[in-house]
Formats: structure tokens, sequence, C-alpha cells
């Protein structure tokens, strides 16, 4: 199991960059007989998780309060993918 985060600056967004790193780090997991891959995202960050459902991941649950995010505790989505291929 391995836990991911990437980030994109917001100038840079919209431009496939997300989906290209996500990609080739889903492709490196699999290469390396990774079976979970997870992250942690903010409820409201509507594309980032459009996009992680589009690459395979579902949200498994909500972490109460456990980000802080400008001085702000906030909640936090657990995700997660299960390789397809590996430990199957």
């Amino acid at each position: 199991m391995v836990e991911h985060s990437i980030y994109v600056h917001p100038g840079c967004q919209a431009h496939g960059i997300g989906r290209a790193l996500l990609s080739t780090f889903i492709a490196a997991g699999e290469d390396a007989g990774v079976w979970t891959i997870q992250s942690g995202v903010f409820p409201e960050n509507a594309a980032s998780l459009a996009l992680h459902e589009t690459l395979g991941f579902r949200v498994v649950g909500t972490r109460e309060r456990l980000g802080r995010h400008h001085g702000v505790w906030r909640d936090v989505l657990l995700i997660e993918r299960r390789s397809g291929a590996t430990g199957t």
C-alpha cells in the first residue's frame, strides 16, 4: 500500500497535468506490485475527486477534522484504488 499526493499549481490546472502524473504513478505502482493506492481529499475539491474517480479510485470513508487548511480543521475524504492486476 502506498499513499500519494499530487499538487498542480492553480495556473497550470485544466491542462491534463494531474491526469498525466496520476496515470503514470498508477502504472508505476502496478509495475512495482502495489496493491492499494490511497490519498485524502477535501470534500469540496470536486475536480480532484472526479479525476481520481475516472482513474479507478473510490471514497472509502470520511476522516473528521483531520486536515488543517488556512487555520481551520477540515474533514478529509479517504480515497483508494485497488489494483486489478496485483494482489488478486
